[in-house]
Parts: structure tokens; C-alpha cells; sequence
């Protein structure tokens, strides 16, 4: 009994991830010196060098990182619940990407890439086709049983940390047609709202298969101590639920707020309740000049020729 209490609370005892502090670090240190240092030089005079929304994304993006790579949720995600793991997934792969990219200045972008074979290559592969298959078949691969368990029940971790690179980085691409710092690369608005949708169809296979699996999936999560008392199968149904939320839904989300901005333009005023007021030109019966007079209006009476007999 002891022992198990002893197990149990060992799941929360704090452990340091140096490995991840350092990313982090490099990440907000590249960011500031790109900013501070090198946009100055190379932005023309009056033109802003980074936006305060990007800077919001990227706070939030970098802070989204680091709370999902150390501790206790890469841990507990690692090695006891498996739903944990799948929070893990969908800060990686739908809500950290997109903001990345959009705290990213165009300037700063075709730095990184240039105009040569680098930037050839991100261009093919951040087509919609190619993007988005790339994205899912590794999405597919991350949910095969001998995989997830290999990556969780290796020592180093450095399989489930590689796993979570690639994810990240087919992520960003799989974002680039909807939101990429270079314009030319986004496609239009009616194109992302398909795009988008059809990236939702493929995380419902694994869900729906997590949620109506009867046993355990992954071995290497049905052990003890239960966090919270949460059983394996129960584990699993919440990780299904997570995918279908987090995935499907979000992206919804999205497509339904480009369809009702794209749309809605000019809905109030055609549809507004407030009585238009009236032009001044349909008031004065002319748009220049000075307004009619009686005297006017007799004069021009009397310019009129009388016919003959009249």
C-alpha cells in the first residue's frame, strides 16, 4: 500500500528539462536580435518593423511551447495519460503553428528562405495537396500502437522529442496555404475554407477509433498508478474526445468565421434600421452651384420667346 502511495505521488514530483529551457531561450533570443537588430537595417524608413499582433503571437506561441514541452505535462503525457499526450498533440499541431507564422514579418521570412533552391522547395511543399498530406500521413504514423509505445517507453526520450519535432514542423506547413508570412504562398479565402475543412476529416479516424476501442491501445499506458483514478479504457475515450475537439472543431471554428467575414460584408448597412439620411444634392435639386431663387425662376420666363398669335 505504501509503495503504491509512494508511486503515486511520484508522478508529480517536479523534474527539470534544461533541454527545453535552452530551446525556448534560443527561440526568444533569435526573435529579439531578428527585431531589434537586423529588421532596422533592412525594413525602408516608415515602415513598421513588427506589429504589436505579432508580437502577441509570438509571446503566446513561444509560452504555448514551453508549457507543453516541460514539466508536468510532457511527463504525465509521457508516461501516464495518454489524453495528456494528445493535448501535447493539438498545441503542436493546430493552435502553437498558425501563430508562429503569423509573428513572423514578411521581411523576416524571405530572409529565412532567400529567393534560390530554399525557397523552391518550401513553395512546392507548402502547396495545399502537398501540405496537407504530408501533414496527416505523419499525423497517422503518430498513432500507430508500435510507435506511440516505442517513443513513451524508451529511456532518453529522444524519439518522442524527435516525434514532436517533425509533428511541429509538418504543422507549419500544413498552416503555410492558410496563414504564411509570404504572401504569395496563401491561397484565396473561398480555398482556405476547403483546405481547412478537409484537414478536419482525417484526425476523426484515430478519434473515433480511440473512443470505441475495448481494451488498451497502448500497452505502454495501462499500468499503475491511475492519475486521478482514470482507467486505461477511460484514458483513451478522453484522448479520442481530445483529437475530435481539438482537431475537428477548432478548424470548424475557423472556417466558420472566414465564411461569416467573407459574406457579411455590407449585411448591417443593407439590413440596418437607421433611416438613411438624405443627400444634400437631392435636397438643393443640384450638386454644385447656388440653390434656385423666385427671381431666378422669373427670369428664366422671361428669356422664353413668345410664338406667334400667342
Amino acid at each position: 500500500m505504501f509503495a503504491a502511495v509512494e508511486s503515486a505521488a511520484d508522478v508529480w514530483r517536479f523534474r527539470p528539462h534544461p533541454e527545453v529551457w535552452l530551446l525556448v531561450g534560443s527561440i526568444v533570443a533569435a526573435y529579439w536580435y531578428a527585431i531589434t537588430r537586423i529588421g532596422p537595417r533592412v525594413v525602408r524608413r516608415g515602415e513598421v518593423v513588427v506589429t504589436r499582433r505579432q508580437l502577441w503571437c509570438f509571446g503566446i506561441a513561444t509560452a504555448m511551447l514551453w508549457v507543453g514541452s516541460d514539466w508536468p505535462i510532457h511527463d504525465v503525457g509521457e508516461q501516464n495519460l495518454y489524453f495528456v499526450h494528445m493535448l501535447q498533440h493539438m498545441m503542436f499541431s493546430y493552435f502553437m503553428p498558425p501563430l508562429f507564422l503569423l509573428a513572423i514579418p514578411t521581411w523576416l521570412a524571405r530572409l529565412l528562405v532567400g529567393n534560390g533552391r530554399a525557397y523552391s522547395v518550401v513553395r512546392w511543399l507548402a502547396k495545399p495537396i502537398v501540405a496537407g498530406v504530408v501533414f496527416n500521413v505523419f499525423v497517422m504514423v503518430t498513432h500507430i500502437p508500435a510507435v506511440v509505445n516505442h517513443s513513451v517507453l524508451e529511456g532518453t526520450g529522444a524519439l518522442h522529442y524527435g516525434l514532436h519535432t517533425v509533428l511541429v514542423l509538418t504543422a507549419l506547413l500544413m498552416w503555410m496555404p492558410v496563414v504564411s508570412p509570404l504572401p504569395e504562398l496563401r491561397i484565396g479565402v473561398g480555398g482556405q475554407m476547403i483546405y481547412l475543412f478537409a484537414m478536419s476529416i482525417v484526425p476523426t479516424v484515430p478519434a473515433s477509433w480511440l473512443v470505441f476501442a475495448e481494451g488498451a491501445v497502448y500497452s505502454a499506458y495501462d499500468h499503475g498508478p491511475r492519475v486521478w483514478g482514470i482507467d486505461v479504457t477511460s484514458d483513451q475515450q478522453i484522448a479520442g474526445l481530445v483529437m475530435k475537439v481539438g482537431g475537428s472543431v477548432f478548424l470548424w471554428t475557423i472556417v466558420t468565421v472566414m465564411f461569416f467575414t467573407r459574406f457579411s460584408k455590407g449585411w448591417n448597412d443593407s439590413n440596418s434600421y437607421k433611416r438613411p439620411r438624405m443627400p444634400d444634392a437631392e435636397i438643393t435639386g443640384h450638386d454644385e452651384g447656388p440653390p434656385l431663387t423666385y427671381d431666378d425662376v422669373t427670369k428664366a420666363f422671361d428669356e422664353v420667346p413668345v410664338p406667334p398669335g400667342g
